[in-house]
């Protein structure tokens, strides 16, 4: 999961492109960088977070009206190695700079291709390069026509046929334009956004919408699956689907990644963890329909509506007694065990007032690993609380994901490893419920025209969509991560 965004513009796109990251940063905090174009590519790249990489100077060199930028999560690649920091730049095929949200399933394989037939040389650990150059390739080898759409489109046949896994993507061809284009299932999203500008359109594409209001754009609907959209020089918009398959967008965008004012695949992602906290109610009355707390309280923030209409669905007072401290990043994402396990105290602190002598309900919005829950009920035990029960949103985590999500091995997955009832223990919960995959899937599908076939939840199902992922493939990856962990 990470954060891209591109804009055509009327006017120069650099400070745009910094305050969009701005509002995609829960989205990555490992690495930034941005690429505008004005004849040539101008590029800025910093590790961390978008406020410390960028300066004046930064803006004085990203000059142009056309540009990309992206904020990283890593998971493939080194989170601390600047080299793997997008945007990547290829000087074949016109130029063309390019940020990529997402995973490739088939990296190993098109590195090598690359190399050995297509002569492009991968200069990073990063899969993103490797769908630089299938792009660069693919264009070179489609020829000219006298519309270079048509050229683009039939190079992004034969990079759908030899690309495999999620991605979103928005690039810059040298010349020609703005380009983005989505996964032919759909499982990381990609958004567009409109705005009326001096002498035409201005066009915006981001992982999601939430930069488009404090940039003055209009949400105009998803990229669609399988489809590539083309904004040329001059503003004039073309778009074709290239490639039909399942629609199967990614469940964790609604339980974690995005933020709440997000609209995703036309459905609102806070209006779907409202419908996770009523279907999570029902199924704590369904198994506990004796027991009744004094409070629900949502590990905050992502869990914050769920735990809203949990308690209005049971009758319960709804109480945000653990404050978060807003100047520390998002724990999941954050590389390393050791980091997000500190990071757990620094960020929560329990309001002792709220909690003493209660009995009190956590609603978080998964469990993964298992050691920062425990950390949570333990604050909250010591804050004086009688009783500590914990509900999940999300049902148990059982599988690695190879599309976009750091979840590369079930070595580190607590579901993997103990049953239910062994979970609880763990964390040191009095009552611990799970959701259902059947109650998060409603959750999202109830509401919205959405026009999806199947989430894509393979880290709860095991069904992994694209049908390449195997225990040898499963082992390959859990070797690399782990190296590159090392080195983090």
């Amino acid at each position: 999961m990470c954060g891209v965004i591109g804009i055509s513009s009327r006017k120069p796109v650099s400070g745009e492109l910094y305050e969009g990251l701005i509002n995609l940063q829960h989205r990555g905090q490992d690495s930034t960088g941005i690429a505008t174009f004005n004849g040539r590519f101008h590029v800025v790249r910093g590790v961390g977070y978008v406020r410390e990489a960028y300066n004046q100077a930064s803006f004085d060199e990203l000059v142009g009206n056309i540009g990309i930028g992206q904020t990283r999560y890593s998971t493939a690649g080194s989170a601390h190695n600047v080299g793997n920091a997008q945007p990547f730049i290829t000087n074949s095929a016109y130029g063309i700079a390019l940020v990529h949200n997402g995973n490739l399933t088939n990296y190993p394989e098109l590195r090598k291709e690359l190399q050995e037939q297509d002569h492009f040389h991968c200069n990073s650990d990063s899969d993103t390069e490797a769908l630089l150059g299938v792009l660069a390739t693919e264009i070179e080898k489609a020829g000219q026509s006298d519309d270079f759409f048509d050229t683009l489109s039939a190079a992004m046949e034969k990079v759908y046929a030899r690309v495999r896994g999620g991605y979103a993507v928005v690039a810059v061809i040298a010349g020609k334009g703005l380009v983005a284009f989505r996964d032919p299932n759909g499982i990381r999203p990609l958004v567009m956004g409109e705005r009326n500008g001096e002498g035409g359109k201005d066009y915006v594409f981001a992982s999601e919408n939430t930069p488009f209001t404090p940039l003055g754009y209009e949400y105009a609907g998803d990229v669609g699956a399988g489809e590539l959209i083309f904004v040329t020089t001059d503003g004039k918009m073309q778009r074709k689907k290239i490639v039909d398959r399942e629609f199967t967008p990614d469940v964790f965008e609604y339980v974690y990644f995005a933020r709440p004012d997000a609209v995703l695949n036309n459905v609102s992602v806070y209006r779907a963890r409202l419908r996770m906290g009523q279907n999570l109610a029902a199924r704590w009355k369904e198994l506990h329909p004796d027991v009744t707390p004094d409070l629900v309280v949502p590990v905050p923030f992502t869990s914050n509506p769920i735990a809203l209409a949990f308690a209005h669905e049971i009758g319960v007072r709804y109480s945000e007694a653990l404050y978060r401290n807003i100047f520390i990043g998002r724990t999941f994402i954050m590389p390393g065990q050791d980091n997000r396990a500190k990071s757990v105290r620094r960020k929560l602190s329990p309001q002792a007032i709220e909690l003493e002598g209660k009995d009190v309900l956590l609603v978080d919005d998964s469990i993964v690993r298992g050691t920062t829950t425990r950390e949570v009920i333990d604050m909250v035990r010591k804050a004086g609380a009688r009783k500590v029960y914990f509900a999940s949103a999300c049902p148990p985590i059982m599988y690695p994901d190879f599309y976009g999500i750091d979840i590369p091995t079930k070595d580190e997955l607590i579901a993997a490893k103990k049953s239910p009832d062994e979970i609880r223990d763990f964390i040191g919960a009095d009552i611990m419920v799970y959701q259902t995959i059947d109650g998060l899937s409603e959750a999202i599908l109830r509401r919205g025209e959405h026009e999806i076939d199947r989430l894509s939840m393979p880290y709860l199902d095991g069904w992994y969509v694209t049908g390449d992922i195997d225990e040898g493939r499963m082992e390959e990856v859990k070797k690399s991560r782990t190296e590159e962990r090392a080195y983090d």
